[in-house]
């Protein structure tokens, strides 16, 4: 009995062992698919730097510009704002029982320049941009509009990769500026008009409070956001297949992943500026 069940139990774990480990490989297909994407983008902005026959695509990149960036500031100085509005309610209680209230404008500051400034900013645009892109790559993939790039000898990524990503980088970096005076700006409203804080008390202890490793490390974060979510949508939009059904999976799988991977990286940066002790 014992060497007839042998095969038998050799044969379940080997199917376990498959289903455990094909997500793993998965995600290191999709992972090592992004880091290769990454590395055809610089190397198409280094060719553009040294060599004058490759030509930078400026007016895309404009266009992207516009598309990405511009057009979401409203929502993002909306959202960013009423952050700011929240923080200082929510902080004023327990701080007033301490007799502490004025400290209101250093959690704030230090909370949004550091965090809530390049992340809302992050989780907004890969709403309004990053899907955007996905169902647009997705939507000339279905149409064979990348194939017949490609038989004309123009490199997909040169031209339609490569500006979305810079564009979305960039933008991330002024929206996340505009994040935080908008926060900065609601939170002190909210502390002199509300809560009685006078105003000259209320800038220096925001002034007081903020260094420049608070800006610093906020900009990184927004920089490295606005490259997860260009490469992220840009990788699943050319990866559409199926049809229209696709470019709806595409679309909504861009939204999950760039959220998940900003959330990773927010926690890798935390980690690493806790241990150089830029906290």
């Amino acid at each position: 009995m014992t060497e007839q069940n042998s095969p038998s139990r050799t044969h379940h774990l080997a199917a376990l062992l498959q289903r455990l480990g094909a997500p793993v490989v998965r995600i290191l297909e999709y992972l090592g698919g992004l880091v290769r994407l990454l590395l055809n983008v610089f190397g198409w902005n280094y060719r553009a730097l040294v060599q004058k026959r490759v030509r930078f695509g400026r007016s895309a990149f404009f266009a992207q510009l516009v598309r990405l960036g511009l057009r979401s500031t409203g929502i993002i100085m909306l959202v960013s704002g009423c952050i700011g509005l929240i923080m200082v309610l929510q902080m004023a209680p327990p701080l007033a029982d301490f007799g502490m209230v004025n400290r209101v404008s250093t959690i704030n500051a230090i909370a949004v320049l550091r965090e809530l400034g390049p992340l809302i900013s992050a989780i907004v645009l890969t709403g309004f941009a990053g899907a955007s892109i996905a169902a647009e790559l997705g939507t000339m993939v279905v149409g064979e509009e990348i194939e017949a790039m490609e038989s004309m000898a123009l490199n997909p990524v040169r031209f339609l990769v490569v500006p979305r990503v810079l564009a979305t980088v960039l933008s991330m970096l002024v929206l996340a500026v505009i994040a935080d005076i908008t926060a900065l700006l609601a939170g002190a409203a909210m502390g002199v008009g509300l809560l009685d804080i006078q105003w000259s008390v209320y800038k220096a202890y925001t002034i007081g409070s903020v260094g420049a490793a608070d800006v610093f490390t906020g900009l990184a974060k927004a920089g490295v956001f606005g490259m997860l979510i260009g490469l992220i949508a840009c990788y699943n939009g050319l990866r559409v297949s199926g049809g229209a059904a696709g470019v709806g999976r595409a679309t909504t799988t861009t939204v999950v992943h760039s959220i998940v991977s900003i959330i990773f990286a927010d926690l890798l940066f935390t980690a690493v500026f806790y241990t150089l002790g830029w906290n």
